[in-house]
């Protein structure tokens, strides 16, 4: 993304920033033809990853086709790297975990459904011309009160290998796991199953209230041996299957460096694990460490799972994932959600997903209730920025029709459900723009800059800061927003 101006703002946050000329700029490489899922790259694991989203022509294909994602790992992985100092890898740098990291609130109403929607169109601060707009759709699934809630089968997989042998990875891992027993309910089971060489069976499907015996089981955990992955995996699941709730939630919570070289790995490894999706036992992956940290491939796992990944770097990210937000969000409230935009040829040239490389699904895969797609749980936000470039006379008619299919938890058929953003609907400016496009702009635009897209010119940061800040604003601002400001400060900083 590119601009044609920059915000001025006294900020004492940025005072005693700098930032370097050095851009990470490349002139925009990319055709216009038609596609329906990017090209692949080779990644550090052999398997193929996904590039960065080109700019499409509606003349060649105004239609585009992904899959709900909710996951938060890439965001607080980048965390972690710029707290130590260092700036992240670009290639785990995924916009759409930045994005739904943070929490968006003025998404629309919609009874009917279990999730409400909300589209907003609005001039790109970071656009490389006057016809630049972004387009959010924003997702806000219901909440479900704790009382309400399914009972929970929940198997621990927790890797107690060599490498896990430190404070930040089983250390944390301990602390973590002790903060999701406090939030769990009396009905609900949990069980333990290490692996470090040969898997082991640590604690059997118990009744969380009995609190004492599941914490003494954490308080010895011991790290040490090689990695078999594939028999914890195993072992976990035949777990979750003898304890199996027809009425309730069953999932495999696999926490690990990722570090997994002993065993099934590579797609033998991911049919294994989508099998047991296809039996109602999905995965959960939580990351710990860094050193070899095999991000990757815990996000990859996830995906197959019907899960979720998140990262734990600190105390805090573990209160917040498992504290917080684990035990709500394991209630699925819209299974498969996929999501299809008809962009309108009268209004918009080309259009541009930002992010979302490794969810794009082929156009004809919307309608195919065979194809898997991410679930959507209860509380989750779910948000996605489009570039659209409008044409000369974008009045009148729609920008957008969205539709989305989602299948009900206990469902195996998806229904259809459509949404229209007309063209006189856009926000004339981007400064009068919602909070939450805004932000969500800045977030977008500070994950291009980190994974060196393209499509952002040069290290932007104090663009970023200024965005950011206005949009957080200064008395109702979180801390996670806060603390946002000072990442993007880090960033800028180290890029000197």
């Amino acid at each position: 993304m590119k601009s044609n101006y920059l915000f001025y703002l006294s900020l004492s946050l940025v005072t005693a920033c700098s930032f370097s000329k050095d851009m990470y700029y490349m002139q925009e490489s990319y055709d216009t033809a038609a596609y329906e899922s990017p090209e692949m790259e080779e990644s550090v694991d052999g398997e193929d990853r996904p590039e960065i989203n080109p700019w499409v022509s509606t003349e060649e294909n105004n239609t585009s086709t992904f899959s709900a994602d909710v996951d938060s790992g890439s965001y607080s992985l980048a965390r972690r790297a710029l707290n130590e100092g260092r700036l992240p890898d670009a290639s785990s740098v995924r916009p759409e975990e930045f994005v739904n990291y943070f929490h968006y609130d003025d998404v629309g109403e919609d009874s009917s459904l279990p999730f409400s929607v909300d589209l907003e169109s609005a001039p790109s601060a970071f656009g490389d011309a006057e016809d630049i707009h972004l387009l959010r759709i924003g997702i806000q699934a219901d909440e479900i009160p704790e009382a309400q809630r399914d009972p929970v089968n929940l198997v621990f997989l927790l890797d107690v290998s060599g490498s896990m042998q430190s404070p930040d990875k089983l250390g944390l891992v301990k602390f973590s796991m002790k903060q999701l027993v406090d939030k769990l309910s009396p009905q609900d089971t949990l069980s333990i199953v290490a692996y470090a060489g040969a898997e082991g069976i640590i604690l059997e499907p118990t009744a969380v209230e009995d609190k004492s015996i599941i914490l003494d089981a954490l308080d010895n955990l011991r790290a040490g041996g090689s990695t078999n992955g594939e028999a914890g995996i195993r072992t976990a699941y035949n777990m979750a299957e003898s304890a199996f709730r027809e009425d309730g939630v069953n999932r495999v919570v696999l926490c690990s460096d990722g570090d997994m070289n002993v065993g099934l790995t590579g797609n033998a490894l991911i049919e294994l694990i989508e099998e047991y999706r296809d039996r109602d036992i999905f995965l959960t992956t939580l990351g710990f460490g860094s050193g070899n940290y095999q991000d990757e491939l815990m996000e990859q796992l996830a995906d197959h799972g019907n899960g979720n990944y998140a990262y734990i770097d600190t105390q805090n990210e573990a209160l917040r994932v498992l504290g917080d937000n684990l035990v709500s969000t394991l209630q699925v409230v819209a299974k498969d959600l996929k999501i299809q935009v008809d962009f309108d040829t009268k209004s918009v040239e080309r259009w541009r997903l930002i992010g979302y490389e490794n969810r794009v699904l082929n156009n004809e895969d919307f309608a195919n209730d065979a194809v898997d797609a991410g679930d959507v749980g209860a509380g989750h936000s779910v948000t996605a920025l489009y570039e659209i470039d409008l044409t000369d006379e974008p009045a009148g008619g729609n920008l957008a029709q969205v539709r989305m299919r989602y299948k009900e938890p206990t469902s195996d058929e998806s229904t259809e459900h459509e949404w229209i953003l007309a063209a006189e609907d856009r926000v004339e400016s981007f400064e009068s723009a919602s909070d939450s496009l805004r932000f969500a702009a800045s977030v977008i635009e500070f994950a291009e800059i980190l994974r060196n897209s393209p499509h952002s010119e040069g290290e932007r940061f104090l663009d970023v800061i200024s965005i950011a800040s206005e949009a957080s604003g200064e008395t109702e601002r979180s801390p996670i927003e806060e603390e946002f400001l000072t990442l993007v400060e880090i960033a800028g900083t180290l890029s000197e």
